[in-house]
């Protein structure tokens, strides 16, 4: 967990990257914004400036565009995130990694659990670590609790691919990449995960490529 930080700083911060029009620069994996954790988010932004800049990562997360974007993502060691995907891929693609649309939401200091024991494994990628992705075994289902913006208390069940994004943004707030966890032998370019390895699954990457599913 990153060290508390100076809420006057803090909000300094914030409304630093709020004056600029447009997106918010995102911060690429060697930042050690990403590796040192986040604070849990107890107040240190009052309600108007949080509401922009959670506003500000949404514009950010689908100008990118992604489905989930975490506060450290853009220099801010704050416990938040949001997530929101339209799941616009075929069908046998959807129904296959468990791809259905999720709404707009804000995940204030979340944390998640399995349920069960079932894991799956995809490619994945992020948006601090452009061009690249790699197969991650993830758990199939979790439980995450936390908190929206409106400090209302969050516990869902999640499964398929939200279960994913749920975990892929929750890991950026304590640190940790999805690179830290992927089977670094599929490690593939973009345009390799197009032009090889779109299929549904994972299985013909794991074949060529030399790893095991699980």
């Amino acid at each position: 967990m990153a060290p508390p930080s100076d809420r006057a700083s803090l909000t300094v911060r914030v409304e630093e990257l709020l004056a600029a029009d447009g997106p918010l620069p995102i911060v690429a994996a060697g930042d050690p914004v990403l590796r040192r954790g986040t604070e849990p988010y107890d107040g240190q932004l009052d309600p108007g400036l949080l509401a922009r800049f959670v506003a500000a990562l949404r514009a950010t997360m689908r100008a990118a565009p992604g489905v989930g974007l975490a506060a450290p993502q853009v220099g801010v060691p704050l416990r938040i995130a949001v997530i929101e995907d339209p799941a616009p891929v075929p069908e046998e693609v959807a129904l296959v990694r468990g791809r259905v649309p999720q709404p707009f939401r804000v995940l204030v200091n979340p944390s998640y659990e399995p349920v069960g024991t079932a894991r799956a494994a995809f490619f994945e990628g992020c948006l601090s670590v452009p061009g690249w992705q790699a197969v991650v075994s993830r758990h199939a289902e979790v439980r995450l609790r936390g908190q929206d913006e409106h400090g209302r208390t969050l516990d869902e069940v999640f499964t398929g691919w939200p279960a994913r994004i749920v975990q892929h943004e929750t890991d950026h707030l304590d640190g940790t990449l999805y690179l830290d966890r992927a089977e670094l032998r599929s490690l593939s370019t973009n345009e390799a995960v197009a032009q090889r390895w779109a299929q549904p699954t994972a299985g013909a990457a794991a074949e060529a490529l030399g790893f095991e599913l699980p």
